[in-house]
């Protein structure tokens, strides 16, 4: 593994040599690094800042993002209310319990 992060580390700084950084930039963000694994001439076009032509579906799947982390959230409130009740229940059931078997 830490052979392969070597090799695009390395792909990633001829890469900027050959666009012209002299001294490329020692910091890379996570965010280009996703990018570039996803598709190095997106990356390339990301730097070279050429926008890209798909912004409606790239709009469109922020959106279906933000919907689906909406659902999930509701998903982990059902599921803790769900064991609160639960736990309650069986609370009021074990006092019940006890108290019908002591006086």
């Amino acid at each position: 593994m830490g052979r392969e992060n070597l090799e695009k580390s390395v792909r990633i700084y001829v890469l900027n040599w050959m666009m012209g950084d002299r001294m490329p930039s020692k910091t890379i963000r996570a965010s280009e690094i996703g990018l570039y694994l996803y598709c190095e001439r997106a990356w390339w076009y990301h730097r070279q800042g050429v926008e890209s032509t798909n912004q409606v579906e790239m709009l469109t799947g922020t959106e279906l993002h933000r919907q689906h982390g909406r659902s999930m959230l509701t998903t982990r409130l059902v599921r803790t209310a769900a064991s609160i009740f639960l736990l309650v229940a069986l609370m009021a059931l074990a006092a019940y319990c006890t108290s019908a078997v002591l006086p």
